[in-house]
């Protein structure tokens, strides 16, 4: 895949309690976790998608800000 061809919007994640998971999801026919991180209260994550991540699971309370707007897990 041609980087260049990558526009992908930053999101933050924002922890409201300890040990908040945030679980990379691989693209492709075959969607493996391939990539994953604790977030401890008020810790702050930002990241995109990139050609190898296609999805983001985030399992505990949490604040998503992308630029559609913002959720609370």
């Amino acid at each position: 895949m041609d980087n260049s061809n990558l526009k992908s919007d930053f999101f933050v994640i924002k922890a409201l309690e300890d040990g908040v998971n945030v679980i990379g999801l691989t693209r492709g026919s075959n969607t493996k976790f391939h990539h994953s991180e604790k977030l401890d209260k008020d810790e702050v994550m930002i990241a995109q998608f990139t050609e190898h991540t296609s999805a983001v699971k985030v399992r505990g309370k949490a604040i998503i800000q992308t630029s559609h707007g913002e959720l609370e897990n």
